[in-house]
């Protein structure tokens, strides 16, 4: 006799909603008091659930940060970007190109990426784990950017491969958007042509 599996569509909707309801409040609290100071209890409560509902959804608080911080490192802008990126036989498209998809994943992700992740930065190793894997996926990305700079034959002949990689992230990684739009207040817009122009400047012919 075969034993079938039991499936109720409105039970795995009940916990879709559950596991949404629980980081929609966790990312208010922590956005509102930092994340040091919220506890497990209190997101709960906002959420209106159980506590240990929150840890059979989510799990505990750094693997709620983690589940937050997740649409920022897996943005489809990434994707777009390089596909974009390698399909270019411009070199000052590519970096143009670099230039907007960065633009595009901070902006949509700004409130949680620089109100809780940069200015307050939490010393969770669980976190920071998070953290470090969005920061290898991004020089990741811009390598492949470099490696198609090197296709078309477009960088000064004194910057090696992994002085490129270093130099794009100088310029159009997290720390130049935070920088100039958190810490100096510019507009996405006149931050994107700003690091696009200087990344040009440093490493093209």
């Amino acid at each position: 006799m075969t034993v079938r599996k039991y499936h109720s569509p409105r039970r795995t909707n009940s916990a879709a909603a559950t596991r949404e309801a629980i980081l929609k409040s966790a990312h208010t609290l922590f956005l509102a008091r930092g994340y040091a100071g919220v506890t497990v209890g209190e997101v709960a409560e906002a959420a209106q659930v159980a506590v240990p509902t929150v840890y059979s959804s989510i799990g505990n608080k750094p693997s709620i940060l983690a589940a937050l911080l997740e649409p920022a490192l897996s943005d489809p802008a990434v994707a777009a970007t390089m596909a974009a990126v390698e399909a270019s036989d411009d070199p000052h498209a590519v970096i143009a190109l670099t230039a907007e998809g960065t633009r595009a994943t901070h902006e949509r992700h700004w409130d949680l990426v620089y109100g809780l992740f940069y200015r307050d930065p939490p010393g969770e190793p669980a976190v920071k784990a998070v953290l470090d894997r969005g920061t290898d996926d991004y020089v990741q990305a811009l390598t492949r950017v470099t490696d198609r700079l090197l296709t078309l034959d477009a960088l000064r002949p004194e910057i090696s491969r992994s002085e490129a990689v270093d130099l794009l992230y100088f310029h159009l990684g997290p720390h130049a958007w935070m920088t100039l739009v958190g810490e100096r207040s510019w507009s996405f817009d006149r931050t994107q042509t700003c690091i696009a122009h200087l990344a040009c400047e440093a490493l093209l012919k």
